[in-house]
Order: structure tokens, then sequence, then C-alpha cells
């Protein structure tokens, strides 16, 4: 077979719609959730009970998810998620009240959670150093293409089929996904079509990783800076939760959007979103070609980021639904600016053999933090109103920023032993 030129970036891409169609499928409920609370009776309050059926389950496989992946492999590990969240989305369509589908949003985060290790762990075999955070980057453009996608997708198909089909369809796209990645991925020493230049390039780089046994996963926790990577998350990763979740509501009883409306503007931010990771990825990368260390530019994106966040303060203070959506749309912009430097620092840590591991321990942490955060959400919404939320959501990046600080002095590779 021909070679493919720079394959890898065609791998990213791959990986890149698969996180778009995870995103899409986890923000079907909130584009729905208007429409289904009101068919349903749910309260705020059941509805972040619902949404934090999702992200306990997703914790707790994030943890799981990583360890399989790590054995069983990326194409295997990955084929596996889809198919399991793919199912559970469309279950969805069964949803009856707040207990059924927090059962069914608890099987979603089960298959969810594998995405992020499984791309992470895929990164960390097909890039070479200084190119990682620019594919971090573009694979955290995903979330934000999902949700840039699901309002008007999730809009016209309730409005043309129901809420029930709509998520039976949104759930057997990752099935056609599924053709696409059993065609394309291989490790890099076993794929048909890549070049030899690509191949020595990929080795060279990772040559000084390589070990021969992987680490026990109880010892990760051993290391101060897996620590500082879960608590970072912990304190942080409710944020962008918080706008996938709950923006289509937010805007509906703040607003006074109806579907139509959300499905023509709650995609928005998301574009923003997309930006922020790209321009975060790029700046990492660029940053260390002019000579940067890798914990200086790492560190200095992740800063940059928290401080923008704050702005958002100015929807406590305004009444245009448009400026709120402008202010709401440069905060996902920080967001992810911060998320495509903290995203990339396991894989900077640790060799590619705990890569997926790693990531799953910093990841379930976010969730953990996500899953206590929504339903309090849901709480100050119902008694008091959706300002105390946005105070909270504009300096948890900051406090997540300083985590790092603190737990990650310097940002080089750890010598991890079993």
């Amino acid at each position: 077979m021909k070679p493919i030129k720079n394959l890898r970036w065609y791998i990213i891409g791959t990986i890149f719609l698969a996180t778009t169609i995870n995103y899409i499928d986890r923000q079907a409920l909130s584009v729905a959730a208007p429409v289904i609370k009101k068919d349903l009776e749910l309260s705020n309050e059941q509805y972040g009970w619902i949404v934090s059926a999702f992200l306990l389950a997703y914790a707790i496989m994030q943890l799981v998810s990583g360890i399989i992946i790590d054995k069983i492999g990326t194409k295997k590990g990955f084929s596996l998620s889809v198919i399991w969240w793919s199912i559970a989305n469309m279950l969805h369509a069964f949803g009856s009240g707040m207990l059924s589908l927090g059962i069914f949003r608890f099987l979603l985060g089960i298959g969810e959670a594998g995405n992020y290790p499984s791309a992470m762990k895929a990164i960390s075999e097909w890039f070479p150093k200084k190119e990682r955070s620019k594919a971090v980057g573009i694979l955290n453009m995903g979330p934000g293409m999902g949700a840039i996608i699901a309002p008007p997708l999730m809009a016209w198909l309730i409005i043309a089929y129901g809420w029930e089909m709509a998520f039976v369809i949104t759930g057997a796209i990752g099935f056609l996904w599924l053709v696409l990645w059993r065609w394309i991925y291989y490790l890099p020493k076993k794929h048909p079509r890549i070049s030899k230049e690509e191949l020595l390039d990929i080795q060279e780089d990772q040559q000084e990783t390589i070990e021969k046994n992987k680490t026990p996963w109880f010892n990760y926790f051993k290391y101060k800076e897996v620590w500082g990577l879960a608590l970072s998350r912990f304190v942080s990763d409710g944020v962008f939760y918080f706008f996938v979740f709950w923006l289509p509501s937010w805007l509906s009883d703040e607003k006074g959007f109806t579907l139509t409306d959300i499905a023509l503007f709650a995609w928005i931010p998301f574009v923003l979103s997309d930006v922020g990771s790209f321009v975060g990825g790029w700046t990492g990368s660029r940053l260390m070609k002019k000579g940067f260390s890798l914990d200086t530019s790492r560190k200095r994106i992740i800063w940059i980021g928290a401080i923008l966040v704050v702005p958002i303060l100015g929807c406590l203070f305004i009444d245009s639904p448009y400026w709120a959506i402008a202010l709401i749309s440069f905060a996902l912009f920080a967001t992810q600016f911060k998320q495509s430097a903290l995203f990339t620092i396991p894989i900077d840590l640790f060799s590619k053999k705990d890569a997926a591991s790693v990531w799953g321990i910093s990841g379930s942490a976010g969730s953990f933090g996500a899953m206590l955060f929504t339903p309090v959400i849901g709480w100050l919404v119902d008694t008091i109103s959706y300002s105390p939320v946005f105070i909270i959501v504009a300096f948890l990046h900051i406090l997540s920023a300083i985590i790092i600080m603190f737990f990650i002095p310097k940002i080089q590779l750890i010598k991890s032993h079993a």
C-alpha cells in the first residue's frame, strides 16, 4: 500500500470526530431539557441529579477505563467505548422520569468515560512531544464542535420527530464512526500506510520513554504531580460542564429563549471554545519552538486562560442576552485555551505505557468535582438564582492554576517505577 503522508494528523482528525460525537450525545439532554422538564414535570434540582448520575459514572469509569485501555490497547478500547455510549444514548428515548433518565444517563457516563483516556493514549503513541499540545488542542475542539452541532441538530429533530426519536438518531451516529476507526487506527510500527520517515520520527522521540513494565495503578498516587492534576481538575471541570448542561436552561429560564432561539444561539459560545482549544494548543507548540521550556509554555497557557475566565462576572450586570452570550463565549474560549495545556500534562509527566491510566485518574477527579457541583447548581437556581453560580464559575480556574503551581513545580518526564 502507498504510505499516507503525515498519517498522524489523519488519526487525530478521526479522534476529533469521535470526541465531537461524544459531546453531541452528551449535550443532547441539555438541549432537550426545557422540553423534557416540562413534559415529565422535572424541577431544576431533579434535572441536576440526572446530570450528576452521568458524572458519577463518568468519574468512576475514567479510573477503570484508563486501566482497561492500557491493558487491551487503544483500538479495542476506543471501539468498546463508542459502542457502549451509542447504545446508552439511544436508550434515553425510553425515559419516563427522574429515575429512568438517571439510569440511562449513568450508562452513558460508563461508555463516554473511555473517550479521553483512549484519545490521550493515541496521542502519546503517535505524536512527538513538540506536537502533543497541538494535537491535544485539536482533540479538545471536539467538545466544542459537538456542542455547536447539538443545539440545531437536536432542536430540528425534536421539532420534526419528538425528543425520544432525537436520542435514537444521535445515538446511531457513533456506529458510522466505528467503521472509520477500525480501518484507520493501528500502532505506528504496525500501520500498513505509515511512511518510514514518520515512523522514525515517532520512534526517535519516544525512545527515552520506553520502559518494560507498566506501573501498578495504586503506585500513581505516590506522586504529588498526580494529586496536583487530580485536584486541579476537581475544582475546574465543573465550569465547562455548567455551560454544556445548563446553558440552554439558563437561556430559557432567564432570557425567555424558545427551542428555536436555543437552536439559533446556544452553539455560538462553543465556536469560541473550539477556537480557544486550537489557539491554546498552537500557542503552546509555538512557545516551545521559540525556546521556552515545556514547563514554562504549559504554565503560561494555564494562567492566561484562568485569568481570562473572570470577565464572565459581567453576566450579572447586563440584561441583553446577546451580550451575555458574548461574555460566555469569551469565557469558554479562555477555559479551553487553558485546558489545551492542562490536558496535555499527564502525557508530559508519564510515559505512553501509563498515559491512559494517569489521564483517567485526573479526568475522574474532574468528573467527581463536576458531579458534586451540578446538584448544587440546581439547588442554587431553585432557591436563589443563577447569580451565585456565575460568581463561583468565574474563579474556579484560577484556583486550578494555583494548585498546579503548588503540586507540580516543574513539568518534566517522571521516571516511574513498578
